[in-house]
């Protein structure tokens, strides 16, 4: 989910946790699990600082081994422990308890974005990305806004949060039943489908689609159970050729491949170089592929320059190669 949403989980959590009779018998004790949620629902993004690096460091480890199923404890203990330093009379097992609900809550949503996390490290590497729910999905945010303006105006904050979470229990069920149902149209439309990824948006009734098939890639959108095809590619395997090889030893491009799982590549020979790009297949926007992957090679084979990550333009792309030969 985006900050804003994990930010106001992290009030939602705090407030929850007055249900535990330990955390309401004090005021200490409610108001420093109330920040261990608060900065619990925040810690595992502490890896976006990676981006300070660059985008291929970004793309390989956000979500990686933050959101791992180690990590979620490790976090946990750290801020608990920071909390109990400016707060030695809290109750230190309870305050852990909550931390640990909280940390675990930012990385099992994380899962139901198209996005994705790691989750299931160390046992498997492997994304898991639901895509179910938006990476920022108004619905949520909206609920858990008005939890916290009903806590404000008085109201018991275990019980309205409880009911609140209630609520998005449900709102996750309908969206998976949306999801299969958006599923089973893809399949009528592409009868040939051997994997299928569908992914929401901002808007409560439209999907994003990237459908692999046997001979074809095929992109679309779907409303409600109508599908629409905007894009079909023919489905190329990545050639064993030189240039390939030495584009491949590039770490945006592998930053990129260890992160996509449906892309398609396109090779150009121009006077003095040779460009690869990979292009990502699940975020079209308004025609454009945002999400891609490139390398310039000289004659030699040699790097020139290569970039990876979102760019919604052809020109800004080049700017971004530009600075990187710089």
């Amino acid at each position: 989910m985006d900050t804003a949403t994990h930010v106001v989980m992290g009030f939602a959590i705090g407030g929850l946790a007055t249900l535990d009779p330990v955390v309401a018998q004090s005021t200490v004790n409610t108001q420093s699990v109330l920040v261990a949620a608060i900065i619990g629902s925040q810690i595992p993004d502490i890896d976006t600082l990676l981006k300070l690096r660059n985008n291929a460091v970004y793309i390989r480890n956000h979500r990686g081994i933050t959101h791992s199923i180690p990590a979620i404890f490790i976090w946990s203990v750290v801020v608990a422990a920071f909390v109990y330093f400016f707060f030695p009379e809290t109750n230190w097992l309870h305050l852990w308890i909550w931390s640990l609900v909280a940390v675990f809550m930012h990385v099992f949503v994380d899962i139901f974005n198209a996005y994705g996390t790691q989750a299931l490290r160390p046992f498997s590497s492997k994304w898991v990305a639901l895509g179910m729910i938006n990476t920022f999905d108004p619905y949520i945010f909206g609920l858990h806004v008005a939890g916290i303006l009903i806590w404000l105006l008085g109201a018991p904050p275990g019980y309205t949060f409880l009911i609140m979470y209630g609520i998005i229990f449900l709102y996750y069920i309908l969206r998976f039943v949306m999801q299969q149902m958006v599923k089973s149209a893809v399949l009528k439309t592409v009868p040939d489908a051997e994997r299928i990824i569908i992914a929401s948006t901002m808007y409560f009734n439209q999907w994003r689609i990237a459908v692999t098939a046997k001979d074809y890639y095929y992109v679309g959108r779907a409303y409600r159970r109508s599908i629409t095809i905007f894009d079909k590619f023919k489905r190329i395997p990545v050639p064993d050729t030189p240039v390939i090889k030495a584009a491949l030893q590039d770490k945006n491009i592998s930053a990129f491949l260890s992160f996509s799982p449906v892309y398609r590549w396109e090779i150009k020979e121009y006077n003095q170089y040779t460009e690869v790009r990979f292009i990502d297949l699940r975020y079209r926007s308004n025609g454009h592929y945002p999400f891609v992957a490139i390398v310039k090679l000289d004659e030699d084979l040699e790097l020139i320059t290569s970039y990876t990550g979102w760019v919604y333009s052809e020109e800004k792309l080049r700017k971004k190669l530009q600075v990187v030969t710089d």
